[in-house]
């Protein structure tokens, strides 16, 4: 996935570095888009229209990321991937703007059925906003199916807490503030809680003086530009967690903070502003802290 992992463990289960490393290895095997042969990679290389059976995995991706997708009104899209590519931060790196797609939702041209999927449009799945998520829980799964109950798995800065640690204090995590924004670290506990956050200060590219960040909106086909620093979200899903950092992020403050809102999501805007930048939390996540 491009990132490292990390694991701590209370009195660690034998072979739960085995366990974790082959969950990862799996993970990679099915939804690594830098992987030719993944299962993701040959579903996007299969002809449109054709049926294709999916791991279990990946389906469970898949159906929560088309899940995402109506929820937020495609601002999360798994099927983004021909965008993803054409602004650079696909595995082909920059490669030279091309025509931009003609499809307002890409996600809409993905079916389901059963175990297996296909494509009705030359749209391609990408799941490097869901994929991390999903990945905490499946090793947080693993780990628990070993008989650890007291860990903290971490995934690209995507984390899950369970239990406490060795001195019965709640894994403590900071999030702290993007470069350049002089605002408080915010400082949560994780007992039974994940936390993913997106932002675009590590992965983005600068052009001509314009930062382009790798959150891509489907509905313009470009960067977002809605000087949106990043976005935190608590959730018992890392997955979903995921998902909704990305979501709020591509919505923006007004629209997606509203969102979450309504859907009672614990979340955490930060935005960059003239005089340095402002933070936003949903109601949910501001009842966590008191």
């Amino acid at each position: 996935m491009g990132t490292s992992w990390s694991a701590r463990i209370v009195d660690a289960p034998p072979d739960s570095a085995m366990a974790i490393e082959a969950v990862l290895n799996r993970v990679i095997a099915q939804m690594s888009n830098w992987e030719a042969d993944s299962a993701i990679s040959r579903f996007n290389a299969a002809p449109v229209g054709k049926w294709m059976a999916l791991p279990a995995d990946m389906m469970t991706v898949l159906r929560a990321g088309l899940y995402m997708a109506r929820l937020s009104g495609g601002a999360f899209d798994p099927a983004v991937g021909r965008l993803v590519a054409r602004w650079g931060f696909g595995p082909d790196g920059l490669t030279g703007l091309s025509a931009a797609p003609n499809h307002p939702a890409p996600w809409t041209a993905i079916e389901v059925e059963g175990d297996r999927a296909r494509r009705t449009a030359d749209v391609t799945l990408d799941f490097s906003g869901i994929a991390k998520g999903f990945a905490v829980d499946a090793v947080a799964m693993a780990l628990h199916d070993l008989g650890a109950t007291h860990f903290l798995v971490e995934i690209g800065g995507e984390l899950r807490g369970q239990g406490v640690k060795p001195d019965l204090q709640p894994w403590w995590v900071d999030v702290e503030a993007p470069p350049g924004l002089f605002l408080p670290t915010l400082r949560i506990a994780l007992c039974g809680l994940s936390v993913a956050t997106s932002g675009d200060y590590r992965n983005f590219r600068e052009v001509d003086g314009t930062r382009l960040s790798h959150s891509i909106d489907p509905k313009t086909g470009a960067p977002i530009a809605n000087d949106v620093a990043s976005v935190t979200v608590l959730h018992e899903s890392a997955m979903l967690a995921d998902a909704w950092a990305t979501a709020i992020m591509i919505l923006g403050q007004d629209r997606g903070m509203a969102l979450a809102t309504r859907q009672g999501i614990a979340a955490c805007l930060m935005q960059r502003t003239a005089s340095g930048g402002q933070e936003y939390m949903t109601p949910a996540l501001a009842a966590m802290l008191e």
